[in-house]
């Protein structure tokens, strides 16, 4: 029996649950948050749809049920504001990651923990750091969204499925992000080739814009409406997915990364491979060399952003 824990029943925690529940993803699927009636109600509304979902038990609780989930997913923390970029959010969310894990940890050695709060990169870090487990367990939302984002915009502009765009982004899942252009393709064929035959070859200026697209795209969510939850849900989703039925497909989580590219002991994302253990396997990507220089700043920006007390202890994170 598949169960899923998620801590946070705000919009983006409520809407993984509803996400979860419509895909038939789990068996079992509780919310926990800080605000008990608000995880009670959440779980009460979505339960209202018993009839026209997959059977699945939704109900609230505490850490103890923890004890014997399969998946973990962290949403707490305070949201990005309008015109807030993600990694202003590190000291309060850094505090609020430690005591999440360690709850967590104290119910069960034996889980896999999805980091959605932002920054996600360096939460997961944290996340991996306070935990003890081994890093395939422990890997952040990444640039699911992103990549999804990109291949959007792509199969706008060209007229096709998204589903048949095979492009990813990289990198921090913030402003540094990268957009990977040399390895887009539609069914096998490079985006040079693809352009070229239906005459609207991209100038560096046009794949610049959607690139800038892509990064922006949260924050004129945010402006308009207040918080990102729809899409991210699905992501999230997809990920659970791939881990719950042993898919193994390719994601761009965060993981940590290990001598790829010169960077190593760092939480960044990357093609992965994802199954019933978590992270499995990362790919070894190949990039232009303007990509590995954009990607390799983006590794910097993230690493800077990483508290220096979390940085130089081991697993016994001090408090923040």
């Amino acid at each position: 029996m598949s169960k899923v824990v998620i801590v946070g029943a705000g919009l983006v925690g409520s809407t993984i649950a509803y996400a979860l529940m419509l895909g038939g993803t789990a068996k079992e699927i509780v919310l926990l948050d800080r605000i008990e009636e608000k995880a009670r109600t959440e779980a009460m509304d979505l339960n209202h749809c018993a009839s026209f979902v997959r059977p699945v038990r939704i109900k609230s609780g505490g850490y103890e049920e923890c004890s014997n989930a399969d998946i973990v997913i962290v949403t707490a923390g305070a949201p990005q504001k309008p015109g807030q970029t993600r990694l202003e959010l590190v000291d309060i969310n850094t505090r609020i990651i430690k005591q999440i894990v360690e709850s967590t940890m104290a119910y069960t050695k034996e889980i896999i923990l999805l980091i959605v709060t932002n920054p996600v990169d360096v939460m997961s870090y944290i996340a991996w750091k306070i935990s003890g487990l081994p890093s395939s367990k422990v890997f952040g939302s990444g640039t699911v969204l992103d990549t999804s984002r990109f291949r959007h915009i792509l199969s706008s502009r060209c007229q096709l499925d998204p589903r048949n765009m095979h492009a990813y982004v990289v990198g921090e899942h913030g402003d540094s992000e990268v957009p990977l252009w040399s390895t887009a393709n539609v069914a096998g064929v490079s985006m040079d080739i693809f352009c070229a035959d239906c005459h609207d070859l991209c100038s560096q200026e046009g794949r610049d814009e959607i690139s800038y697209q892509v990064r922006r795209s949260a924050y004129e969510i945010i402006e308009g409406k207040g918080a990102t939850y729809f899409a991210i849900s699905l992501a999230v989703q997809r990920i659970v997915e791939s881990i719950l039925r042993d898919e193994h497909s390719v994601l761009t989580v965060s993981t940590l990364l290990e001598n790829v590219y010169g960077i190593d002991k760092l939480y960044l994302s990357f093609p992965c491979v994802l199954g019933r253990n978590g992270v499995e396997r990362v790919l070894p990507l190949e990039m232009s060399p303007d990509e590995e220089e954009q990607f390799l700043r983006s590794a910097q920006v993230v690493e800077e952003s990483i508290p220096s007390q979390i940085k130089m202890a081991g697993n016994n994170v001090p408090a923040m």
